[in-house]
């Protein structure tokens, strides 16, 4: 007797046994319990998700020859169910669209359809990948779909739902199958495989189950290939060995290795792997995989529902999240989805992914701006790291308080004015008000405030006016409670409310005739990026220079 692949053997008969797909399982009986079963679906999904699957139980569920009415629980005993079971029933159609996609089977498919089923009460047409049909046949369809004889029944399933012409889809009740998750599928897998009585290790079936992607049919497939192997009990190794999956120890070791800053450990850890075979684009696939579990667990705590991993790769993802911040992984993650494509289409794969691992491990994790500089606020004796660390400009986590607990610097020219305040002692006092802000509000305000000069003073608002090489300070001045912050600081030092208001100097504008600015060149927008004084302040306080601005789209 010929062997029956698992994917077969263990297909679901009914709706209860369909995994990961309730609710549509629930819909469709409720359908069938209340005769309000439609004449044509569309099933739509990736592959090995159930859409063929449910379209049969559907097709027995209307067929059932051992009730005299529509049910949800076929028997999958009686000749009807048998027959559509092995795909051989008269009156259930099953037709491959890929193969059978020209419009004259679609024709003949249409004249047949106005006689009654042999036996059954519906004669009922299955058509696995419809997309692959021609414009042409899609519309041959179209009459007969739309006022199809009380008799027929129309079942499409389809991975790719947008090559259905829009006519077609109007026609159809629509469900979209989900990805299967991997608890379902491993737990899926545990089952057959005690069925079987097949020996095997826990830390099999989890991996075995990601590995699927989402489709069960994909995961039993790949258990057939480890049940071939004829080795008894089946382990984490066996992924390995058998279906070029990474070994999770020497990916782990590698991200250890980077985080540690091992330049020399992350380039054996590198050839480690290209020593089992894989190659570059696997090992990045891998490492976005790795990374991501170790961003959620960073993010949400080791015992995290997010990440799918066993108790002993939970104690490893902990530990190993440790040596990162969450922003590091985020840049590390978006960086090797970019180095995929490139690592893909590269001569020279191995000498690019090597670069890209090294300079993760040679630069410091992400750094965020206002958390750099309140370390280069404490003072020279402060520890910096003396790697360049990869600097993200973000907005400031919170308002900075106006509480100083440092010795008041202003001199007294500040407060004698409290009476009585122009444009002219406003300007007096401009200087002292930069120093003052500088040390109340951060280095970073106290720069953007010193790109613009007093301009007018009226009814307690006060004009600053920015040049038109400083607009990049004037719209950070304008964004996050900065102008509050400053306002909040000069009521404060000249005793009266204050209202700021920000200008470009009139003179030095240079807008087109529609009052637009014309775009900066690319050297323009680095030499802004290069002069902006948040920028100058860090490279100051870590004694390093720029080798390359990148911009983000």
């Amino acid at each position: 007797m010929s062997y029956t692949v698992l994917a077969r053997k263990y297909r679901s008969q009914s709706f209860d046994d369909v995994i990961g797909q309730d609710p549509i399982a629930q819909t469709l009986k409720n359908a069938i319990k209340t005769d309000r079963v439609a004449h044509a679906y569309l099933f739509t999904g990736t592959r090995g998700v159930g859409k063929t699957t449910m379209a049969r139980i559907l097709a027995k569920a209307l067929n059932c020859l051992a009730v005299d009415e529509p049910t949800t629980e076929p028997c999958c005993k009686c000749d009807s169910c048998l027959a559509v079971n092995t795909g051989d029933d008269i009156d259930v159609i099953e037709i491959d669209g890929a193969s059978n996609n020209r419009v004259d089977e679609i024709r003949e498919l249409r004249e047949n359809a106005i006689y009654r089923p042999a036996r059954s009460r519906f004669k009922i047409y299955i058509i696995d990948e419809v997309h692959m049909l021609t414009v042409s046949a899609f519309n041959a369809l179209l009459k007969t779909l739309e006022e199809p004889p009380s008799h027929i029944k129309f079942i499409f399933a389809t991975t790719e739902p947008n090559k259905v012409i829009a006519t077609i889809q109007s026609r159809c009740q629509r469900f979209d199958f989900s990805n299967i998750g991997p608890a379902a599928i491993a737990e899926q897998l545990k089952s057959i495989l005690k069925q079987e009585k097949i020996k095997y290790e826990e830390d099999l079936v989890l991996p075995l189950a990601k590995m699927a992607n989402g489709s069960m049919r994909d995961g039993l497939s790949l258990l057939d290939r480890l049940i071939s192997a004829g080795v008894e009990p089946l382990n984490a190794s066996l992924l390995e060995q058998y279906l070029g999956c990474p070994n999770s120890e020497k990916i782990c070791n590698l991200i250890g290795q980077i985080g540690d800053s091992d330049a020399a450990g992350t380039l054996g850890a590198i050839e480690d792997l290209i020593g089992t075979g894989l190659g570059e684009v696997q090992i990045v696939d891998s490492l976005i995989d790795y990374m991501r579990d170790l961003m959620v667990v960073k993010s949400t705590g080791i015992d995290s529902k997010l990440v799918i991993l066993t108790e002993q790769q939970r104690k490893r993802a902990g530990e190993l999240a440790e040596k990162f911040d969450v922003a590091a992984l985020i840049y590390n993650i978006s960086t090797l989805e970019k180095l995929r494509w490139a690592v893909k289409n590269s001569d020279t794969s191995r000498a690019l992914l090597e670069a890209s691992l090294l300079r993760f491990a040679l630069s410091e994790h992400f750094v965020n701006i206002d958390e750099l500089l309140s370390q280069l606020k404490s003072g020279p004796s402060a520890a910096v790291k003396k790697k360049v660390p990869r600097v993200v400009n973000s907005p400031p986590a919170g308002e900075p308080e106006l509480t100083n607990h440092e010795p008041q610097t202003t001199s007294d020219e500040s407060r004698e004015t409290s009476e009585f305040i122009d444009i002219q002692s406003i300007k007096k006092l401009w200087p002292n008000i930069l120093k003052l802000t500088t040390t109340k509000l951060g280095p970073a305000t106290g720069g953007l405030l010193g790109s613009a000069v007093p301009s007018r003073f009226e009814d307690g608002v006060l004009t600053l006016e920015f040049g038109t090489s400083n607009y990049v300070q004037k719209s950070m001045c304008e964004r996050n409670g900065r102008i509050e912050q400053i306002e909040a600081l000069l009521s404060e030092q000249l005793s009266r409310p204050i209202k700021l208001k920000l200008e470009t100097a009139v003179g030095e504008r240079t807008q087109t005739e529609s009052g637009t600015t014309p775009p900066k060149t690319g050297s323009q927008r680095r030499n802004e990026i290069i002069n902006d004084p948040a920028v100058k302040i860090v490279l100051m306080g870590l004694d390093a220079t720029i080798t390359g601005v990148e911009e983000n789209q």
